[in-house]
């Protein structure tokens, strides 16, 4: 199941926002931006380009694969920031399993989790 809609980060204002003022990280083939918002919860964009993939059915399966592991991990993903989540078209040969390890590192040194 997918990320809960008051959790996914929708409106071009608020996206812009992060984009024009959010702090930047990136690893390996994952880059975020993130910054405070003023609700008790964070608020996340999975964006998946055409330059990643011309087919659909491969943009959604990645954009799947990352709002599963915010799910997943969402205990410990912390309240109040607003969060852009990009990828890298290498991230089509990764497996979950790595994209998860990935997404949470940078999670972590962005101090975006709990502990």
């Amino acid at each position: 199941s997918m990320l809960a809609k008051k959790f996914r980060l929708k409106k071009e204002t608020d996206i812009k926002k992060v984009l024009q003022e959010g702090r930047f990280l990136k690893n390996k083939y994952l880059r975020i931006k993130y910054k405070k918002n003023n609700a008790e919860y964070s608020r996340f964009a999975t964006p998946v380009g055409l330059k990643v993939s011309k087919k659909a059915v491969t943009r959604n399966k990645i954009k799947r694969r990352l709002q599963e592991i915010l799910r997943l991990n969402w205990e410990n993903i912390k309240p109040s920031y607003d969060v852009l989540v990009m990828v890298s078209p290498t991230i089509k040969e990764k497996k979950y399993q790595q994209i998860e390890k990935t997404l949470l590192e940078l999670l972590r040194q962005a101090q975006l989790l709990k502990q």
